[in-house]
């Protein structure tokens, strides 16, 4: 079975992933089971390019394939913030229940589709000969009157699926994974994966 790091620390994120890859034929290890505790400054200016940068610095230290994500929720009325700020807004140690208030109050007058919103993943993967592959998948959504639901985690209460008529943090794990921007990224990245290691 091929091995690829997982460049990241964050435990929903692992969690996530994981159960998308179930019965495919490829393990996704995080770093810190590779004894990797380093944090990767993102400096990136997009999505793919802070993915990249992370792969990147992580495939340099094991020399071994690695695979990593950024992902964020884009808010139209605020000019796309957060954005590649997603986890970074307010202050990284601040809850999100703050941040998620915080962007409802910053949309209290808008109206309809003026709440347009996505969540947005990249996903890179870099071999130690220097080939890098990206994938993009987004969710498109409205940003909700309230927070509601405690599935998910970060902006899902916020974010409101009208085709679904409920936020992405009431969606069951399978629902959610089904739809959502990371799921569309790796199910791109799954189709290279195939490719790559026949």
């Amino acid at each position: 079975m091929k091995k690829i790091i997982f460049a990241t620390t964050n435990k929903n994120k692992i969690r996530e992933v994981n159960m998308m890859m179930e019965g495919f034929d490829v393990e996704l290890i995080p770093m810190a089971d590779m004894g990797i505790d380093v944090e990767i400054e993102e400096t990136g200016t997009t999505f793919e390019e802070n993915a990249i940068i992370k792969a990147k610095a992580i495939c340099e230290m094991t020399g071994e394939i690695a695979l990593a994500d950024d992902s964020g929720l884009e808010v139209d009325y605020l000019d796309g913030a957060p954005g590649v700020y997603s986890s970074r807004f307010l202050g990284e140690d601040t809850p999100y229940e703050i941040k998620n208030d915080y962007i409802i109050e910053k949309l209290k007058d808008a109206k309809g589709k003026e709440r347009s919103a996505r969540f947005a993943c990249a996903m890179a993967m870099v071999f130690p000969n220097g080939d890098v592959e990206t994938c993009y998948g987004t969710i498109e959504g409205l940003i909700g009157y309230e927070q509601k639901g405690t599935n998910g985690f970060g902006y899902d209460p916020i974010v409101y699926v009208p085709e679904y008529e409920m936020t992405t943090g009431e969606m069951t794990p399978q629902l959610k994974n089904s739809i959502s921007h990371r799921g569309k990224a790796l199910e791109q990245m799954k189709e290279v994966m195939k490719r790559r290691f026949k």
